[in-house]
């Protein structure tokens, strides 16, 4: 889908050119199953939706990502550049992506606080930094795996796998590197993951942010639901998602979708010239 792949550029002074330098691997490895999740646009879109969602069930990381982000002002700029520290990690050149990630790893040095329990956080915690990491991988390959192609357990493993390295140099010591590792995960923390106002916040955010053009905004909305959709419990039960997920029928929509944006070429995009960069 063509609209939603402007997520994917590099947004106003962050253009990067993913083609230099000829030869230079990348963090993920070369046609790897992030490689593949990561080229598709509206599971992009989807999976990106359910890890904020299931970000922001988990109070110390809600805090951080509410209180010091531009979700509320400019969700669509926000979202760019999220989108392209994300192209980065997967297509970038390893010594370019190394410098990106310990540029944010400063700047979230400086993010801390006191979530809504009274208790401290940092951002770069490890253990939030776990959560973080552990949530995006799991937002996008469980989209890409609903709405475009079913994965395999052992495709389900090389997604987590592959995204280790970057969530390292992140700050993330104890990632989950398997989907066992990340059903572990989301079983060790269920306990502290609780519904918050903010959850309805963001989908309304998100709702009427104009990041499609306003005669597209009705799919912009089912694809929110398709997100909502793939949240795993106990969020998705939460008053806030309950019943906000997609209709009867609107998968095989949100699928059509998905299918149709992998056939379209997409030559400018991250993943088109990391595969010119490594085939120079």
């Amino acid at each position: 889908m063509a609209p939603l792949a402007d997520l994917l550029r590099p947004p106003p002074g962050m253009d990067f050119d993913f083609t230099r330098p000829a030869g230079e691997p990348a963090l993920a490895p070369k046609d790897g199953v992030a490689w593949k999740v990561f080229a598709n646009p509206v599971s992009l879109f989807i999976g990106g939706v359910a890890a904020v969602l299931l970000e922001l069930a988990e109070p110390s990381v809600r805090a951080g990502v509410w209180d010091h982000s531009s979700f509320r002002r400019d969700p669509a700029m926000r979202l760019r550049r999220t989108g392209f520290a994300a192209m980065m990690t997967i297509y970038g050149p390893q010594s370019q992506a190394r410098e990106m990630i310990a540029q944010v790893v400063a700047m979230h040095e400086r993010v801390s606080g006191t979530n809504v329990h009274g208790d401290a956080y940092r951002a770069n915690n490890p253990e939030l930094l776990d959560w973080v990491q552990a949530t995006a991988t799991f937002g996008f390959t469980a989209a890409y795996d609903r709405y475009v192609r079913l994965l395999s357990a052992r495709e389900w493993d090389a997604a987590f796998a592959e995204g280790a390295p970057a969530a390292k140099l992140y700050g993330a010591r104890d990632a989950p590197v398997s989907a066992a590792g990340w059903e572990a995960l989301l079983s060790r923390t269920a306990w502290r993951l609780e519904p918050s106002d903010v959850l309805s916040e963001f989908l309304a955010i998100m709702n009427d942010a104009a990041i499609l053009s306003a005669p597209l905004r009705p799919l912009q909305r089912l694809l929110l639901r398709a997100a909502v959709s793939i949240v795993p419990e106990p969020v998705r039960r939460f008053a806030q998602l309950r019943g906000r997920g997609l209709r009867p029928g609107e998968a095989l929509a949100v699928r059509a979708m998905a299918g149709a944006s992998s056939l379209i070429p997409l030559p400018t995009m991250p993943a088109a010239q990391a595969r010119r960069r490594l085939t120079a």
